[in-house]
């Protein structure tokens, strides 16, 4: 057991007792509650980009429309709660998906780190940071699915049901193995690359940004599978027109944007838990 004694302000000591297993089980839990507060401030920030982003990618009477007049058609016809659409379904999941993500990534990453050989390709790229971010994406894919497929589908102003709630599931996994793997290469690479290091905030956009540059196409092919607007359509044939009709990147726009503000502010949020969390853990040793 470890004990430290600290004196409150009415000169009352207290004495804190806590295991170096239980020590070992809150540090777990950091990335977790890390995790979550980057998902519940993700949602408040980005959800009326990511609404027009949907409907631009899997609505069809948005297809051909740019951002601007995606949003001023909402915005006039439904107004602010419009923009907001399927908000609550990815608020409700966000925080636990996003929890499961960077919760999985901190623990397979610690495992790799004590039960196998390091190595960088050309120098730079940690397989040990790639792995746990694909564990990460996973964990996430496999949570988000039912309530991302809710959420677009309420975007896009069409029917779901029980049935149909792992629609697209496929494709999402590996859109989000995909998007969590680069997120953590590209986190692990630029920082060290630029003088000073980046903020927080601009941490979370850059390298949100670029991990969602990557695997762009496969959001679009997930949005349309999920939006009921293509039936019938495997995701090889939605990923075949797209690139013949040049939509891989349709949405990119304002997703772009939606990412910037919303992982930028997420990630301070993020960085602040862990902080705070190294700096309290260690004083209940």
């Amino acid at each position: 057991m470890a004990e430290v004694t600290q004196t409150q302000p009415n000169s009352v000591e207290v004495s804190v007792q806590v295991s170096r297993q239980t020590e070992t089980l809150l540090r777990g839990c950091v990335g977790f509650a890390a995790g979550a507060a980057y998902g519940l401030t993700s949602v408040v920030v980005g959800q009326p980009l990511d609404t027009i982003k949907t409907r631009m990618q899997a609505r069809p009477d948005s297809c051909r429309k740019n951002a601007f007049r995606v949003a001023i058609d909402l915005g006039r016809s439904q107004g602010l709660p419009g923009l907001y659409r399927g908000g609550l379904p990815v608020f409700l999941g966000g925080t636990m998906f996003r929890s499961a993500q960077f919760g999985f990534y901190e623990l397979t990453l610690k495992h790799l780190r004590t039960g196998a050989p390091e190595h960088k390709f050309f120098g730079i790229l940690d397989w040990q940071v790639a792995l746990a971010g694909v564990a990460g994406g996973l964990a996430r894919g496999v949570i988000e699915a039912p309530f991302d497929l809710v959420k677009v589908t309420r975007q896009v102003e069409q029917k779901w049901s029980k049935k149909s709630l792992f629609e697209g599931s496929s494709v999402t996994l590996a859109r989000n193995a995909g998007l969590f793997c680069c997120f953590s290469i590209y986190r692990d690479i630029i920082p060290p690359l630029i003088p000073g290091g980046l903020s927080p905030f601009w941490m979370g956009a850059l390298c949100s940004n670029l991990a969602w540059l990557t695997v762009w196409p496969l959001d679009v092919i997930k949005s349309q599978r999920q939006s009921g607007n293509y039936k019938g359509s495997t995701s090889w044939a939605l990923l075949m027109h797209a690139s013949r009709s040049g939509t891989l990147f349709r949405g990119v726009v304002p997703g772009i944007a939606r990412s910037t503000v919303a992982n930028g502010c997420a990630m301070v949020a993020y960085k602040k838990l862990e902080q705070l969390a190294e700096v309290q853990l260690p004083q209940w040793r």
